[in-house]
């Protein structure tokens, strides 16, 4: 519904000329439909392949996430590499807010020492997975061989990718990016600080709500943001 609330919209858009674009998780692939990249049809075809894949992960494992407020990275990073279970950062939303991801025991206590190291919100989730963590790697398998296959083409502008805040017009790099992000974090706050650095003067967010905005003005308050 997102992907296709995004899609829709910046269809709708008159004169919708980005100079970059970038999407969070699954809003990847609606950047890479609005940037000319992917087609809607192959979109909406990878998306609901995706979400299946991951559905099928899921069920291989109980799993879930939890979000750490008021912590610096690396104290979260810290604290997941000391857990013996699958435990790491999925998410990197904005500076002091990041997503934790992996097994039940795992993130339970991860939760419970970021308490106590002081994070002001230690919050699980209600999701039913690890998502962006090694626990999706059946679905990084499965779902490769479809994105392989997808038609994907030179974008009218860059795409900042999740797995490495870089600004990417290569039909195959995107093709890499795209599997490995099914088991790598979403680099958020690195991607739209990247994208500050090469020009960045305002952003646009094209989809239901604010989320982004949000996010963006806890990277820089000052820099323009709107709905389209």
């Amino acid at each position: 519904a997102i992907f296709l609330h995004s899609v829709i919209l910046a269809s709708t858009l008159k004169g919708f000329q980005p100079d970059m674009v970038a999407g969070h998780s699954l809003g990847e692939f609606s950047a890479l439909v609005a940037n000319g990249a992917l087609s809607f049809e192959e979109g909406l075809s990878l998306v609901f392949k995706r979400a299946m894949a991951m559905q099928k992960a899921c069920e291989l494992q109980s799993s879930t996430m939890a979000a750490i407020i008021g912590l610096e990275d690396s104290q979260v990073e810290k604290v997941c590499e000391e857990i013996d279970e699958i435990v790491v950062a999925a998410n990197y939303n904005s500076p002091g807010q990041i997503v934790i991801s992996g097994s039940i025991p795992g993130i339970d206590a991860a939760v419970e020492r970021l308490t106590a190291l002081g994070a002001k919100r230690a919050l699980k989730l209600p999701v039913g997975g690890a998502f962006h963590s090694p626990l999706m790697e059946p679905a990084r398998a499965e779902l490769e061989e479809a994105i392989r296959a997808a038609k994907i083409g030179t974008p009218v502008c860059p795409v900042y990718q999740n797995v490495n805040a870089l600004p990417n017009s290569d039909p195959e790099s995107i093709k890499t990016n795209l599997v490995a992000q099914l088991t790598a974090p979403v680099r958020w706050t690195q991607s739209v600080k990247q994208m500050l650095a090469d020009g960045a003067t305002s952003f646009t967010e094209v989809g239901p709500g604010k989320v982004l905005q949000g996010l963006i003005k806890k990277v820089d308050r000052n820099i323009p943001t709107e709905s389209a």
